[in-house]
């Protein structure tokens, strides 16, 4: 589970067409004020360390930022922030060196690749392009190499325009970046919907063209490879929340910390502009009901991926309503065929064909039914105990 502080909430000083916090800011519930002393109470009683995050955090004054870092690496030995990179100054790279500040940089591809990261012109946007790619090249050279989160789109990973992301993910890992998260564009916006999102076809196209370049690169993660993998042998103790069964009311996975110190979800469920209050139970409807309802009527009857896709990231649910798989159906499936087959290809049977799916399948129902959480790793163990004992008793 994550730790978010957000002490701008959604404040950004650029606008992403895609961003998934499009509702709260066209609802103007944006707010900006914020009390450090509340915020290092609330993620005191996290117990846990923090990522600050945004919007874009670094918009922060200098000297809140390392009160903030000071305060969570004496407490923590570490901290984490998740920029577009736009505004790294040397204060900040002497901050990330002195308080172990892991970088996460935001970034769709150099040049016009990024464009869909807006800054008010063509020729602004290409400049702040410029700083972001400057700004990984400056902690590369720093050794404070980042992470990078890029999602695809039309504007970067189409069938003319692929060829050179690859090519700059070439580059990056040859400058020492080797993680890397993808994203499928979400966006509440049909406009920007029939803009700049790729069709199925193209989004698997991109997909399998990473894919081929973990094989190329070595020690090169994209993490959504690492995790489906994973995932299809059994296991999701390194997996994101996007696989986990997700509560939109509870988002367990993470726990958004305001201005004010008040507890917040995760911004990809909130489609109304509303920072509705965390909810004190955490319940898992979504899930028995997808289990049981037929694709036709957006559910995941009868998927054999089912245990390791969980209808997906309820964020990402059809026609923005959680209760409904993911709208990536269709990708994802591809995706994990793809997977499974070169699983099967090393003599082994993934988790979607084997024998005991089905009593993994009731297990995480009857736990569900009651209110309880379960892993699929802790499902796959309890089964594997249960049949041991079995086979022990009959002989």
């Amino acid at each position: 589970m994550g730790v978010e502080v957000r002490p701008l909430n959604v404040l950004c000083n650029i606008q992403c067409q895609y961003c998934y916090q499009t509702p709260i800011r066209d609802a103007d519930n944006v707010s900006t004020s914020y009390d450090l002393v509340k915020i290092k109470e609330a993620i005191a009683q996290e117990g846990r360390p923090f990522t600050l995050f945004g919007g874009e955090p670094l918009l922060v004054p200098l000297r809140d930022l390392e009160s903030l870092w000071a305060w969570g690496y004496e407490r923590f030995g570490r901290n984490s922030v998740q920029t577009n990179g736009t505004l790294i100054s040397d204060d900040h790279i002497r901050m990330f060196h002195r308080y172990a500040v892991h970088v996460g940089i935001s970034m769709d591809g150099p040049a016009e690749l990024n464009d869909i990261r807006w800054h008010g012109s063509v020729a602004r946007t290409r400049e702040t392009t410029a700083k972001s790619q400057a700004a990984i090249e400056r902690l590369c050279a720093e050794r404070l190499t980042p992470s990078l989160i890029v999602t695809l789109h039309r504007v970067n990973a189409g069938k003319e325009r692929l060829p050179r992301l690859i090519q700059w993910v070439r580059d990056l890992h040859a400058s020492g970046v080797v993680n890397f998260r993808l994203h499928l564009l979400e966006s509440e916006s049909p406009t920007i919907r029939a803009t700049y999102a790729l069709t199925r076809e193209e989004n698997i196209d991109a997909l399998v063209a990473f894919l081929a370049l973990t094989h190329e690169l070595s020690g090169l993660r994209v993490d959504l490879f690492s995790e489906m993998t994973d995932l299809l042998r059994g296991s999701d103790s390194r997996a994101t929340c996007t696989w986990k069964n997700c509560d939109p009311y509870t988002t367990k996975a993470v726990q958004g910390i305001e201005g004010k110190g008040q507890k917040s979800n995760c911004g990809r469920t909130n489609k109304d502009g509303v920072e509705f209050v965390k909810a004190s139970t955490e319940g898992f409807e979504r899930y028995i009901a997808l289990y049981h309802t037929p694709k036709e009527y957006q559910g995941c009857k009868d998927c054999r991926f089912f245990l390791m896709c969980k209808g997906q990231c309820p964020g990402t649910a059809i026609e923005g309503d959680w209760r409904n798989r993911s709208e990536h159906c269709e990708i994802w499936t591809a995706i994990f065929e793809l997977l499974e087959r070169q699983i099967l290809a090393e003599g082994v049977t993934p988790l979607s064909l084997s024998a005991e799916r089905p009593a993994l399948e009731r297990l995480l129902l009857n736990r569900w039914a009651q209110g309880r959480s379960i892993s699929l790793t802790s499902a796959v163990a309890i089964l594997s105990e249960s049949v041991e004992f079995a086979e022990k008793q009959e002989t």
